[in-house]
């Protein structure tokens, strides 16, 4: 048994100033293993597998890779040792072709011919069933395409242990199901898979082990057949969790935003959005699906007035508002609240306090010279106490906070404006499992109170449950709106592939009516 195993950490523990990133974390993957890695943000996932693909070293522990003890000082160390990462976000150079990204920094001879690499890869993509065209560049490629160059990059490097960051982040379903079946053929192969993620099904369909991480401390291994979501969710949050998301029903909707035939170019000057056309409706909530680049950043971006359109018109009320900054959106009476992709980039000040950030919304509407921050705390403290933001205080820098406290003072920031219209992009990327729940708790609220929600997403399953209509978009144009209830993943996928609806309908697929506008 022993010689079998490929990986092993022993009683790991890492420090970063005061805090307790992995305490004498032990876990053991065996060859021909696919183990994942559950836990909620600040658990120590990223913590471990950055020690194990040299960016991080050990304060004390000890790391076995096939039976011998490594001590890597750098991630070139960890890839000689057949280790290979995929993170999340893929290390590819857009402008360099399939095969350059591959061989770059590969360290093989200076004198190996381009018709012997070119054999080398199609052998490794013949065994583990990837597919590659190596003269197409990587700024060319879909996202699944990119992520199985990343893939096949780490195996010509000789990688037989491969870490997988958040793999089906942004995949179709029909580019999971694909992904599946290479990870399952690096089973078959001998290879050891790592895989981090936060999608429980996955875990059940996909791994054979699972090592759930709590507050830096590896609470449990198990192997799947011996558990289930239900009890991986109590061991990561210490207690019990309602998994069920729940399609609210709400009355009286009618229209109150109305996007009319409007064309978005993007910063490269390409066309982001084109001849987009739909309507939001009150006590709606509307999810979008699409793959990442497909113009749903845009679209969020032109909506909320932060983006200029080339055609087209926005009518809020009857009322055209295009051209209109957020601030003179404002100006009109017009309650609109935004959560973008980019929590700290373009949705709070890092450095500021959650006081600071309230303020920010406010600032301009308060009279006098002097700002009054009385209120403002009061709603910050009520803030904290009610979505449950783990804080040291209402003046602790934002930054500082995990991902998941940052992204309620940014949720909880927009939902206190009362707004008519809520735009949200990805509000839960990233976000553990109870921070999870609880915002779609909140904008479940949000649709109650008669606000119209847009929801981007990247979880199929949580936009079928969630939303009430889904709108897909594959490259900036909308392939159908179409009601959650009558439609699965696969016609959703086929859809963010760029069939139209009514080339799905034609496959004998949906059969509830579109209610696109």
């Amino acid at each position: 048994m022993r010689e079998s195993v490929m990986v092993e950490l022993k009683q790991i523990t890492k420090t970063f100033g005061t805090v307790l990133a992995n305490e004498n974390v032990d876990l053991v993957v065996q060859k021909g293993e696919i183990h994942a890695l559950l836990g909620e943000n600040g658990a120590g996932k990223s913590t471990l597998v950055n020690m194990l693909s040299g960016i991080y070293s050990p304060d004390s522990g000890s790391i076995f890779i096939r039976g011998k003890q490594m001590n890597f000082s750098s991630p070139k160390a960890s890839i000689a040792c057949g280790i290979g990462m995929v993170h999340q976000h893929f290390k590819l150079v857009d402008r360099l072709t399939a095969k350059e990204n591959i061989i770059a920094g590969s360290g093989g001879s200076l004198f190996v011919s381009g018709k012997e690499i070119d054999n080398k890869i199609m052998k490794l993509c013949e065994k583990y069933d990837l597919t590659v065209e190596l003269s197409k560049r990587v700024q060319d490629m879909s996202v699944g395409e990119k992520q199985m160059l990343e893939i096949i990059k780490v195996l010509y490097r000789g990688a037989d242990i491969l870490i997988l960051d958040e793999p089906t982040a942004v995949l179709t379903p029909q580019e999971v199901e694909r992904l599946f079946n290479i990870v399952g053929r690096m089973k078959k192969e001998g290879c050891a898979v790592i895989i981090i993620t936060h999608k429980l099904g996955e875990v059940m369909t996909l791994c054979d082990k699972v090592t759930v991480l709590r507050r830096g401390k590896n609470v449990k291994t198990l192997e799947i057949r011996n558990t289930n979501p239900k009890v991986l969710t109590e061991l990561m949050v210490g207690g019990s969790v309602d998994l069920e998301i729940q399609r609210i029903q709400t009355e009286n909707k009618h229209p109150i935003y109305e996007i009319k035939n409007i064309t978005v170019m993007n910063s490269e000057g390409v066309k982001a959005l084109d001849d987009v056309s739909f309507t939001m409706y009150t006590s709606e909530i509307l999810g979008v699906a699409a793959v990442a680049g497909s113009g749903q950043k845009e679209l969020c971006e032109a909506l909320f007035g932060l983006l200029k359109l080339k055609e087209g018109e926005l009518v809020f009320k009857g009322e055209n508002i295009s051209g209109k900054t957020p601030r003179e959106i404002y100006k009109k009476g017009i309650s609109m609240s935004s959560v973008p992709e980019d929590r700290l980039g373009m949705g709070l000040v890092g450095s500021m306090d959650i006081v600071d950030n309230l303020l920010l919304k406010e600032y301009y509407t308060q009279k006098g010279l002097f700002v009054n921050r009385k209120s403002l705390k009061a709603k910050a403290k009520e803030l904290v106490e009610r979505l449950q933001v783990s804080t040291p205080g209402i003046h602790h820098p934002v930054r500082q906070l995990s991902g998941g406290n940052i992204q309620k003072v940014l949720l909880g920031r927009e939902i206190y404006l009362d707004p008519d219209v809520l735009i949200t992009s990805y509000p839960v990327r990233g976000l553990d499992i109870g921070a999870t729940y609880q915002i779609y708790d909140l904008l479940n609220e949000q649709k109650q109170k008669g606000v119209a929600v847009l929801f981007v997403g990247e979880d199929l399953d949580v936009l079928l449950n969630l939303s009430d209509r889904i709108m897909v978009l594959c490259d900036g144009r909308i392939m159908g709106i179409v009601d959650a209830k009558d439609v699965t993943k696969e016609e959703i996928g086929m859809m963010m592939a760029g069939q139209t609806l009514e080339m799905v309908k034609n496959q004998g697929g949906i059969y509830g009516e579109s209610k696109s506008s």
